[in-house]
């Protein structure tokens, strides 16, 4: 059964503009950890003039316990991302880069080869720190400049020894643009490597919803050998720099598909709230379908909420 890494407070919040109090953040991190959920993506490293609501990551990191930092992972994209955010008690890395030279560019300001160049010294800085660094791959399937991305740049980045020392690799479809027998060819490809696909090596897929294939994305990933898919609250999110790109796929409806043992109709009544009290505050609309089935009025289904 693949683990829910809750993306929320990352990828979820950082296309909306709106910078979340911190304590408002400790609050969702604690609210979503008190649910079952096992991981969780709290926050970037990004500059906060170019991505505002991530201003208040390192904050965020200092308010949570050593116990809760275990389980939240942090976006980097440079080895001094790591090691600023490491010195502020950061144990997780998510060091990303894309596969099209273009969409890196545009995110990162640097081709794809530099970031790959730069990496050995971001899974050294994350050793020296006692923790974990994931190798996270964005357009892995398609880039809003060029099109359709080449499955061997996914491999060959995969394959490649400058990535040894990485605990997971991220198989990101940034911009929603996958349909599930590309998601199963590609992670199934990456797992056959022999690099990936094991619980000390995780594959992550990390889904978006633009075009509806959010949870079969998800599915197919988990069926190739995903042990971790993405998701965020209410289907929240999108990439600034990635023209086209809107909500990742929701936690809700990836929980709803998955059923992990944690996860009840109790868990689901608790859930949802949270999220609705979110989307509000930030002014976004709700798109995960479970919510939306959870308020109906089938109430012979064990899954509708009764408030």
């Amino acid at each position: 059964m693949a683990l829910l890494r809750d993306v929320t407070l990352r990828d979820g919040l950082q296309l909306t503009g709106k910078v979340l109090p911190t304590a408002r953040k400790v609050e969702i991190v604690r609210e979503l950890f008190a649910l079952g959920v096992p991981e969780l993506e709290i926050g970037s490293m990004a500059r906060p003039d170019l991505v505002p609501p991530m201003a208040n990551t390192l904050e965020l990191v200092a308010a949570l316990t050593p116990e809760e930092l275990s389980r939240s992972w942090v976006w980097v994209a440079t080895p001094r991302h790591v090691e600023k955010a490491a010195a502020a008690g950061v144990r997780n890395f998510q060091y990303c880069f894309s596969v099209s030279d273009a969409h890196n560019r545009a995110n990162i300001g640097r081709t794809t080869e530099d970031s790959l160049a730069a990496m050995p010294d971001a899974v050294r800085f994350a050793r020296e720190a006692g923790g974990r660094i994931q190798l996270c791959l964005a357009t892995a399937f398609t880039c809003p400049f060029d099109g359709p991305v080449d499955p061997q740049r996914v491999l060959g980045i995969a394959r490649d020894a400058r990535a040894e020392g990485s605990a997971d690799i991220v198989i990101a479809d940034t911009l929603g643009q996958a349909h599930p027998s590309q998601v199963s060819a590609l992670v199934g490809a990456v797992a056959a490597t022999g690099l990936w696909g094991t619980p000390e090596h995780r594959i992550v897929f990390h889904g978006h919803d633009t075009w509806g294939m959010g949870v079969a994305n998800s599915l197919a990933a988990i069926a190739a050998g995903a042990g971790v898919v993405d998701g965020s609250l209410g289907g929240l999110g999108g990439c600034p720099f990635a023209p086209g790109a809107s909500g990742n796929t929701s936690s809700e409806d990836l929980l709803f598909a998955t059923r992990p043992q944690w996860f009840t109709p109790d868990t689901l009544a608790a859930m949802v709230p949270i999220s609705e009290r979110l989307l509000a505050e930030l002014g976004e609309p709700n798109r995960s379908r479970t919510a939306e089935g959870s308020r109906s009025k089938a109430e012979a289904f064990e899954w509708v909420l009764r408030d």
